[in-house]
């Protein structure tokens, strides 16, 4: 008489900002590993050429939309409900200025930051993902899950220009920490990626070469990591996560994604 199998069902990940930079990196990395998926981001149809290229390789939702629009939390985390259950949520999503920038404009300086870009910024890098955690954390701590918050230098390195976007990653630092001492059977984590080969960093220094930096590619298995070994809760750069020397930090280097 042979056996019968259970396997344990795929987990799943929801992962903010998954059109391309670190997100569609990471949601890549994890299809690969056998997760299913719910992702989102602002761009439809950048959204849709991801999901197509996950699809091929895992069971996918995507939902485009504004993580600081309440009704569309609301639908994601109902998604990875649906799915199963939501073992890791990927706070990715974020903005560099709150508005969008004409080319070459440098980024404003806290003097002359437009309040209602200041606030846009709080809201998408800081407020939005902790109130998806609020939404997700039944289903997190209902399979031991993780919460893997994307942070920056520019959270703890004072740089001009970049008060608005440093104070916001500083301030979803700080809630990581809380949650972390908060939810002590989760796995909270917030992690400065380092200086990537992205759109965000070029939109931050028009002009600059940024070629040198690594693709975000090489960046999502340092952070994949931290979900293998279950590294304690914390703050960690990516660079130590995969060994490498601390750099010197160069004009680029602003943890952009």
């Amino acid at each position: 008489m042979n056996a019968t199998r259970h396997t344990a069902p795929a987990p799943v990940a929801l992962v903010t900002g998954a059109s391309r930079g670190l997100g569609l990196a990471l949601a890549h990395a994890l299809a690969a590993e056998g997760w299913k998926l719910v992702i989102t981001a602002r761009g439809r149809s950048e959204l849709a050429v991801a999901e197509a290229g996950l699809a091929t390789v895992t069971e996918v939702v995507a939902l485009p939309g504004s993580i600081v629009d309440d009704d569309h939390r609301a639908r994601l985390a109902r998604a990875a409900d649906e799915l199963g259950g939501a073992s890791l949520l990927v706070n990715n999503a974020g903005t560099l200025n709150g508005a969008p920038r004409p080319g070459g404009e440098p980024l404003p300086r806290l003097a002359d930051h437009p309040l209602p870009d200041l606030l846009e910024t709080f809201e998408v890098n800081a407020l939005a993902p902790i109130a998806l955690t609020q939404l997700v954390l039944p289903q997190l701590r209902a399979h031991s899950g993780a919460v893997l918050n994307i942070s920056s230098d520019a959270s703890v390195i004072a740089y001009p220009g970049w008060g608005g976007y440093g104070a916001s990653k500083a301030a979803l630092d700080l809630a990581t920490a809380v949650l972390a001492l908060e939810e002590p059977g989760l796995s909270v984590w917030a992690v400065d990626p380092g200086a990537m080969r992205t759109r965000m960093l070029q939109e931050a220094g028009p002009g600059e070469d940024i070629s040198g930096e690594p693709l975000p590619e090489q960046v999502a298995p340092a952070l994949l990591g931290l979900l293998r070994s279950r590294t304690p809760s914390g703050r960690y750069r990516a660079e130590d996560l995969a060994g490498a020397a601390p750099a010197a930090v160069s004009a680029v280097d602003r943890g952009g994604r």
